[in-house]
């Protein structure tokens, strides 16, 4: 988390944070299928920072003037594991979960659970393209996926 912040100062960019857990069967097909599809590693690479991070890890997080920590973690749990206080913080209620920040660290929206390659393209390129800001409504969201021009064929 720290290195994406450090790169955002130099060259700002959205940040991505993937929060999986290792047990999770979601968060290994995503990381699988739909992470190394061509087009959705362009659209990663080229336009956010991404942070892949374990929800019930021991990594310490120093973000918004806080330190996050798994004080409950245990080092030879057998599957799952205590939530790590940045996950919680950041409301993750399933695995996966991505959360969008835009550049100033303020949460964008949050995607929970699987998504394929196709069904994340549109997502991208909306917060990539700063679309977001002008769809507030479920009508406008519906418009813009009918619009939609995917790049990804199934």
């Amino acid at each position: 988390m720290e290195q994406a912040i450090a790169a955002q100062k130099k060259n700002p960019k959205k940040i991505i944070i993937d929060f999986y857990a290792d047990w999770n069967v979601a968060c290994q097909d995503m990381d699988k299928h739909t992470f190394v599809h061509p087009e959705i590693l362009k659209y990663l690479n080229d336009k956010f920072y991404i942070v892949k991070f374990n929800a019930e890890g021991n990594d310490t997080v120093n973000m918004y003037n806080r330190v996050f920590k798994n004080p409950d973690y245990h080092v030879n749990a057998q599957s799952k594991n205590a939530m790590h206080q940045f996950a919680k913080f950041m409301n993750i209620n399933a695995y996966p979960t991505l959360i969008f920040l835009d550049e100033n660290l303020q949460s964008i929206t949050n995607l929970m659970g699987k998504f394929s390659a196709k069904e994340l393209e549109p997502y991208l390129s909306m917060i990539a393209n700063n679309q977001y800001k002008s769809i507030k409504t479920r009508e406008q969201w519906e418009n813009y996926q009918k619009k939609f021009k995917s790049k990804i064929k199934e």
